[in-house]
């Protein structure tokens, strides 16, 4: 079992930033990639970005590329998303998820689909106004 649980959102101007985290504990986090995800009212959820175990393959969606970095810090068992010029539409309530990752090199499909993992935190919500 891997519990999360996501911090750090909040209400920002468009063009502001934010910085998003998710606490891991459990088992060897390190064992673990992390994808972030979003779900705004009425749509469904939608990859952001993912990270590997060792944090040496990140991936981002089409929206959050060139806005947003992924990282991690085992030793801190923590995920950050940071996320720099906001615009209103990525409001939404953020979720961080865990699926197992066994220290190999997987494509993006491994990492940018939500039934693929297996634990998720309780999300946290990101409101950017115009």
């Amino acid at each position: 079992q891997v519990q999360l649980v996501e911090s750090g959102g909040g209400s920002v101007q468009a063009g502001g930033s934010l910085r998003l985290s998710c606490a891991a504990s459990g088992r060897t986090v390190s064992s673990y990639a992390i994808g972030w995800f979003r779900q705004a009212p009425g749509l469904e959820r939608e990859f952001v970005a993912a990270i590997s175990g060792r944090g040496d393959s990140t991936y981002y969606s089409d929206s959050a590329k060139g806005r947003f970095t992924i990282s991690r810090d085992n030793a801190k068992n923590t995920v950050y998303l940071q996320m720099n010029s906001l615009r209103p539409e990525d409001t939404a309530v953020y979720y961080c998820a865990a699926r197992f990752w066994a220290g190999l090199h997987y494509s993006r499909s491994y990492y940018d689909t939500a039934v693929k993992y297996d634990y998720w935190g309780q999300g946290t919500q990101v409101t950017v106004s115009p």
